[in-house]
C-alpha cells in the first residue's frame, strides 16, 4: 500500500463523520498530523476522482461528493494507486535457463491476480462500513 491511500481514507473518514458539514484542510491536517499542503494535494486528487467537493473562501472546506454508503473502499484504492501492489518483476534472469526465461512473465501474471483479488475484496466494503469502526 502507499501513504496516499491511508491519507485519503483518513480524509474521507473525517468528512463522513462531519455529516455534510464543510471541513477545512487545516482541521484535516491537524487530525492526520501532516502539512495542510499535502492534505490539499490529496483533496485535489479525490475531487478529480469525484469523491469529494470543495469550496474556497471563509466558509469553505471539503465534503463528500456522495453518501459514504456509495463510496467503496476499492474506489479510494484505485483513486490513490501508484503502480501495482507488489511491484513488477524487472530483474534480468538468464534467458538460457528454463525458469529464467519465463519467470518475469509468470510473476507479472501472479502480481496482476493478487491486485485484482485485493480490489475485489476492498470492493465488498464501503466508506460507511469503515467509519462504523470508529463509533
Amino acid at each position: 500500500m502507499n501513504g496516499r491511500f491511508a491519507i485519503s481514507m483518513h480524509i474521507l473518514t473525517l468528512l463522513a463523520k462531519a455529516k455534510g458539514e464543510w471541513v477545512t484542510s487545516d482541521f484535516i491536517a491537524g487530525s492526520i498530523n501532516i502539512n495542510p499542503v499535502l492534505v490539499r494535494k490529496e483533496i485535489s486528487n479525490l475531487r478529480k476522482k469525484g469523491l469529494v467537493v470543495s469550496r474556497e473562501g471563509k466558509n469553505g472546506g471539503t465534503m463528500l461528493a456522495k453518501p459514504a454508503t456509495q463510496v467503496r473502499v476499492s474506489d479510494v484504492f484505485l483513486a490513490t494507486r501508484q503502480g501495482t501492489v507488489l511491484g513488477s518483476a524487472r530483474n534480468s534472469p538468464n534467458p538460457d535457463c528454463p525458469v529464467g526465461r519465463q519467470i518475469n512473465r509468470h510473476l507479472d501474471s501472479l502480481y496482476q491476480e493478487a491486485e485484482e483479488a485485493l480490489i475485489r475484496n476492498l470492493g465488498t466494503s464501503t466508506l460507511a462500513d469503515f467509519v462504523h469502526r470508529f463509533d
